[in-house]
């Protein structure tokens, strides 16, 4: 029989009084499980992106007409309410998932040892968009999906997958100083390709909210904008993202840049040609449903690839001297 060590009432205290400490002090992560934990977060935030885009393309947008509840009178959703009210209150549900997944992030960098107080600062960050995010998802819904809204829960959305982005490729490297693998006008064009890409997902938002699928089946007013204008403003912006790939990769070749550099600059463009193909021919087939949800997941994908160009283009080694971890007094209190 297995004897299970007593906690002593002043290691309780601890323990409440700052948990992370206490639980860093007991258990340190592989890099290999940092790793993992840093991705687990960022494929879930996906994944509600994607099944926020299923809430809205079944017209289950207000299937729980009301936020924090379900109803005036229940918390979860009631088999009156039928399958659309199963479908937004499952993906309310998710939340929680990722809830669990970025608390999963924070605990395994905190108890890495040496200590990352870089990575520990991401997780937080993304703990707080996700608190965010999740607040201005109940707003969308309080105002009746007014597009505006949706636009801007969607923009944080992605906020939230570049500060995750950011997490995972960081764990794949040291907390050095920042050394350029290519000139300083390689790294302007990708600055000015994110940039870019920044803009097409915003105006993505745009055609989104002046479109048919409005989230429910009731009438939600759509944005007063002319929709084939947008449309085209955003094919215009997504060929010049996909020229500035291009271009970029030649002056990679040209410049004879690191295989890294290389390598992620070939993914992004297959992600923006398979993106491409879905945005042409949803745009010509009336806009079906599971198009536009394989176009928001495009979207996702699109945006980690370009970020993950610019994290490419420089290469940060271990520090020699590292901050213990027991010496952290931050971000402790949840």
């Amino acid at each position: 029989m297995v004897r299970v060590p007593k906690v002593t009432r002043a290691e309780l205290a601890q323990a409440a009084r700052n948990p992370l400490a206490y639980i860093a002090a007991r258990w340190t992560p592989t890099t290999a499980t940092v790793r993992r934990a840093a991705l687990s977060s960022l494929v879930m935030m996906v994944v509600i992106v994607v099944t926020g885009g299923a809430v809205r393309l079944t017209g289950s947008g207000l299937g729980c007409p009301t936020w924090p509840k379900c109803t005036d009178d229940s918390l979860t959703a009631t088999s009156e309410m039928g399958l659309h009210g199963y479908i937004e209150f499952g993906n309310r549900l998710l939340t929680y998932v990722l809830c669990a997944a970025v608390g999963w992030a924070i605990v395994a960098a905190r108890s890495q040892k040496p200590w990352r107080r870089s990575l520990t600062r991401l997780g937080w960050a993304q703990f707080w968009l996700v608190m965010g995010n999740a607040v201005l998802g109940g707003i969308v819904v309080l105002v009746g999906l007014n597009p505006y809204t949706v636009a801007a829960h969607f923009l944080l959305s992605t906020a939230l997958i570049a500060v995750a982005t950011v997490m995972w490729q960081r764990t794949h490297e040291g907390d050095g100083v920042p050394h350029p693998l290519v000139g300083k006008a390689v790294q302007q064009l990708v600055w000015v390709m994110v940039v870019v890409t920044g803009l097409l997902i915003a105006v993505g938002t745009v055609v989104t909210g002046a479109g048919p699928h409005a989230g429910d089946s009731s009438d939600v007013p759509r944005m007063d904008v002319d929709w084939e204008m947008v449309t085209t403003l955003h094919a215009v912006l997504a060929w010049v993202v996909v020229s500035l790939t291009f271009a970029l990769w030649f002056v990679l070749k040209a410049v004879d840049a690191p295989k890294g550099p290389l390598a992620r600059t070939r993914e992004l463009f297959v992600v923006l040609m398979a993106q491409g193909a879905i945005g042409y021919v949803q745009y010509f087939t009336d806009l079906p449903e599971v198009l536009v949800g394989a176009h928001m997941l495009g979207s996702c994908l699109v945006w980690i690839a370009t970020l993950r160009v610019l994290l490419a283009l420089r290469e940060r080694p271990e520090e020699t001297v590292r901050v213990p971890a027991q010496a952290d007094p931050e971000f402790t209190a949840v």
